[in-house]
């Protein structure tokens, strides 16, 4: 049985109790506020990334952190903070093991035993390979409004061109970043 001391006796000693009060009443004085910031404050940058020969989900992620703004010290996470990005080349992702050929993606027509599934290399070689980098991404972005509105400000784009010239994007390496 564990025996506590009664309730009149002090748990600290005075002088011990006098140097933590002394603390509390110093940093008691520091303003500790975290910036949470507004739509109006917001800066959006364009970045370009060129998806040549990366691995499809190290791109997804540093896409998703980007579209979101984590990458900035002003992340706010109620707001759309994050920057625009620019995906191009994204028939050429890399996928690593037997996942070209293992990895089934599944949709349902909305009819009953309408479940439709197609491997990564089908779609790949298909009419639509950016789908792939669309899906990754999209599946590591909240679900609800405000990640459908992160999720819009990515473009993704098959071959090295693409029409957002006139925003400037600055080249993102993701190889420098992993």
């Amino acid at each position: 049985m564990i025996r506590r001391p009664p309730r009149s006796t002090p748990l600290y000693s005075s002088a011990a109790s006098d140097v933590y009060k002394r603390q509390n009443m110093t940093t008691s004085k520091i303003l500790k506020q975290t910036a949470s910031l507004r739509k109006e404050d917001i800066k959006k940058d364009w970045l370009l990334i060129d998806a040549k020969d990366i691995v499809l989900g190290r791109l997804a992620t540093n896409v998703s952190n980007i579209l979101r703004g984590k990458h900035k010290p002003t992340y706010t996470p109620h707001v759309d903070c994050g920057d625009n990005v620019v995906i191009i080349n994204a028939e050429k992702i890399k996928l690593t093991g037997k996942k070209l050929d293992d990895k089934t993606y599944y949709r349902h027509t909305g009819y009953p035993g309408g479940i439709k599934s197609i491997n990564a290399r089908k779609i790949l070689e298909g009419k639509f390979p950016d789908r792939l980098v669309r899906l990754a991404v999209k599946r590591m972005i909240p679900k609800g409004p405000l990640g459908r509105k992160q999720l819009s400000n990515m473009k993704v784009y098959v071959g090295d061109k693409h029409p957002h010239e006139a925003q400037n994007p600055k080249t993102y390496n993701i190889q420098d970043v992993v």
